[in-house]
C-alpha cells in the first residue's frame, strides 16, 4: 500500500484534491461546507467543517490558508461577541442564544432558522486548534488583546454551560443528549488553549469533562452505543487511553464500517435507502480516510494502508469525494464534493505516504496513545 512521496501518482492525487479544496474556500478565508452555490445548504461555512477542511493545508505546511480561515473565524466571533458575553452572564434556555455552529461565509452573519444550533463540540474544536496552532508557531492566529479577549470568554462561555453534563445535539446536529465527541471536544478546547498565552483556564474545568467522560464512555451517549463522532476522541482530539482508543475502533469497525464508508450510527436516517428509513444507513466517505489516520498513528501501517485503498476506491469518476454513498450501491448524495471528505482523505493520503517513506519519522498519538 506504501507509495513512495515523490511517487508522480501520488503528487498529482495530493494536487486534486487541495485544489478541489481551495475551490471550496471564499474570499473571506471561510470554507464552505460543499460546492459553492449548492442548493442542499452545504454552501454555508459551518465552525466544524471549517476545523477539518483545514487540516489538509495544516499537513502540507500551507500556514497561510490555515491562518487565513482562522482569522476569519475569530472575527466570526468578535462580530457576535454581545451574544458570547449574554451566553456568560447566564446559561442560554433556548437553543438560539448559543453560539451558532455554521455563518454565511461572505457577511459573518448568523442563519436563523432552527439547525441543531447547540454544538458544544464546534466551540471545542476552534479552541483546540487555535492552541495548538499557537504551541507549534506563536502569533500565527493570535496577535493582540483582541483575539486573547474573546477566546477568553470562549472558556468562560463553556464554564457555564457545564459543558460536562450539557445536553447538545452534537456533531451530527440531531437531538439533544450528552455525547462522549462533545465533551471530549471541549476538554481537548479547554487543554489546548492553554497555550495561548494570558488565557486562563481553571484546572477543575477539565477535570469535570474528564470524569464525566470516562463514564460515558464506551458509549456515546445514552441513546447511541457506536457512534462514528467517537473515533475524533482518538485523533484529532487524542482524549483517550489506548485500551479506550482500541474498544472505539473495535466497536466501529464491527457495527458500522461498510463497504463505502462508515454509516454514522445505527439506524441513521440521513439519506437512508429504506422507506421507512431504517437499516439502510448512508455509508460516509471520510469514516476510510479517518480510520487510514488512526492506524497510522498508532503505527499499524498495514492496516492504515488498507483503509486509504477503501478510500481512493470513494473518488467518484470525475475525481471528487461526496459525503456518502447510498447503502450497498455506487450512488452518492449532491454534497459532492464534501469538503471535509476532501481534507481527511489528503490527511490520509500525507501521512500514510509519508511514514511508508520515512517511518523514523512518524508522529504517534500523544501521550493518551503511547503510554
Amino acid at each position: 500500500y506504501c507509495m513512495p512521496t515523490n511517487h508522480p501518482l501520488y503528487e498529482k492525487l495530493l494536487k486534486q484534491h487541495l485544489k478541489i479544496l481551495e475551490n471550496l474556500q471564499y474570499d473571506s478565508g471561510l470554507f464552505a461546507a460543499s460546492q459553492k452555490g449548492i442548493d442542499t445548504g452545504y454552501d454555508k461555512a459551518w465552525l466544524r467543517d471549517n476545523f477539518y477542511e483545514c487540516l489538509a493545508f495544516e499537513v502540507i505546511g500551507d500556514f497561510d490558508t490555515v491562518e487565513k480561515t482562522y482569522r476569519a473565524i475569530l472575527d466570526i466571533f468578535k462580530k457576535h461577541e454581545y451574544k458570547i458575553d449574554y451566553a456568560i452572564s447566564r446559561k442560554p434556555k433556548h437553543t438560539h442564544e448559543y453560539i451558532h455552529p455554521r455563518y454565511n461565509p461572505e457577511t459573518f452573519e448568523e442563519y436563523w432558522e432552527e439547525w441543531g444550533n447547540k454544538q458544544n463540540d464546534s466551540i471545542g474544536c476552534i479552541l483546540f486548534k487555535i492552541g495548538e496552532l499557537e504551541k507549534k508557531q506563536k502569533g500565527l492566529v493570535v496577535k493582540d488583546d483582541d483575539d486573547r479577549r474573546v477566546l477568553q470568554k470562549l472558556v468562560w462561555y463553556l464554564s457555564t454551560l457545564e459543558y460536562w453534563h450539557d445536553e447538545d445535539s452534537g456533531m451530527w446536529e440531531e437531538n439533544q443528549e450528552l455525547h462522549a465527541s462533545s465533551v471530549g471536544a471541549c476538554i481537548a478546547g479547554l487543554q489546548m488553549i492553554r497555550y495561548v498565552e494570558g488565557v486562563e483556564v481553571p484546572p477543575e474545568l477539565i477535570l469535570k469533562g474528564r470524569v464525566v467522560l470516562s463514564e460515558v464512555l464506551p458509549r456515546e451517549s445514552k441513546g447511541k452505543f457506536v457512534d462514528l463522532a467517537l473515533l475524533s476522541l482518538i485523533w484529532p482530539y487524542d482524549v483517550v487511553s489506548r485500551e479506550e482508543a482500541e474498544t472505539i475502533l473495535q466497536n466501529v469497525e464491527y457495527h458500522l464500517l461498510r463497504e463505502r464508508g462508515v454509516i454514522r450510527y445505527k439506524g441513521d436516517h440521513y439519506y437512508n435507502k429504506n422507506a421507512d428509513g431504517w437499516s439502510e444507513e448512508a455509508e460516509w466517505t471520510f469514516g476510510l480516510s479517518w480510520l487510514a489516520i488512526i492506524y497510522d498513528k498508532l503505527g499499524r501501517s498495514e492496516r492504515a494502508g488498507e483503509y486509504l485503498e477503501m478510500a481512493k476506491k470513494t473518488v467518484t469518476r470525475d475525481g471528487k469525494i461526496p459525503e456518502l454513498y447510498f447503502s450497498n450501491s455506487t450512488k452518492y448524495n449532491d454534497n459532492t464534493p464534501l469538503g471535509w471528505s476532501e481534507s481527511l482523505f489528503v490527511v490520509a493520503l500525507h501521512e500514510v505516504n509519508e511514514n511508508c517513506s520515512n517511518p523514523r519519522q512518524r508522529t504517534h498519538i500523544g501521550h493518551s496513545l503511547t503510554g
